[in-house]
């Protein structure tokens, strides 16, 4: 039995993660090995995957080929600045010499959408957010310890599990509607009062024999605010002392500056939150 090249399999493979058809995937890059130019082909899929993750590239319908070294781009944006961040985003492959882009901007454009579709991208998008909301309620002193299930969907994000009280149910769902690509929160939790007393004694026995360390909590706080949605994180620093938080920089609103400290404030082994240096 003839066996596919390992080449053809890659192609093949990311087609399918893709979306296109792994059979002209597969010819395509046949045609290519047997002139032994095997660097375009992963140069082309290279450039088709970071246009399956860009957010303004991804619903666009555009083809991509490479011979020698000179990438072709044809199909159709929407607006002038995606045809010019498709020529960057394939100029600045490693080995590409040229790009022609012959992209068309059509105002008018729209690309038939199933919803029944999702592309990679897409699944990037929603597995990142899962991992920032799970990552946010371990880290916050109110919500640490739930059993809780976090599934994204299109940025949808529901919730489903337990909870100990009405507090931590409300806390949870705000940390995940602060996330940042979350579109809604769609809130299952169920109130279990028996978990109060788990928690309570697991808090007791952790308060006695652990002690968190000033530089987790600088770290944690400093990842809430990169996954929040409305905290501008890169322009705010963190030190912590003795669990005091001290925070410093300049935010938009009085707003954003609220969300920062109560942000900080529900990280667990935080004792306090120093904001003077905050100003907007």
């Amino acid at each position: 039995m003839n066996r596919l090249p390992k080449t053809l399999l890659l192609a093949a493979a990311v087609a399918l993660v893709l979306g296109t058809n792994p059979a002209l995937a597969i010819d395509k890059m046949s045609a290519k090995d047997q002139s032994g130019s095997v660097v375009d082909a992963r140069q082309e899929a290279q450039i088709w995957t970071t246009y399956a993750l860009s957010p303004y590239l991804r619903t666009n319908d555009i083809t991509v080929t490479v011979e020698d070294g000179k990438v072709t781009l044809k199909g159709n944006v929407e607006e002038d600045v995606h045809k010019d961040l498709a020529a960057a985003i394939a100029a600045g492959v490693d080995g590409i010499k040229d790009v022609d882009n012959q992209i068309k901007v059509d105002a008018d454009y729209k690309k038939p959408y199933d919803s029944d579709t999702r592309g990679y991208g897409d699944m990037v998008d929603d597995a990142t957010i899962t991992a920032a909301v799970k990552s946010k309620l371990l880290w916050s002193k109110h919500t640490e310890g739930m059993d809780t299930k976090v599934v994204t969907h299109n940025g949808k994000v529901i919730l489903t599990g337990n909870v100990a009280t009405q507090q931590a149910k409300q806390q949870a769902e705000k940390l995940a509607k602060n996330t940042d690509g979350v579109r809604s929160v769609d809130n299952r939790l169920q109130i279990n009062d028996k978990i109060a007393f788990v928690n309570g004694d697991r808090e007791q026995g952790a308060s006695n024999s652990n002690v968190i360390s000033d530089s987790w909590i600088t770290a944690k706080v400093k990842s809430m605010f990169l996954y929040s949605s409305n905290v501008a994180g890169t322009d705010i620093s963190v030190n912590t002392s003795k669990g005091i938080v001290t925070l410093a920089g300049k935010v938009d609103s009085g707003a954003e500056q609220a969300l920062a400290i109560e942000l900080a404030q529900n990280i667990r082994g935080v004792k306090s939150v120093s904001s003077k240096q905050l100003i907007f």
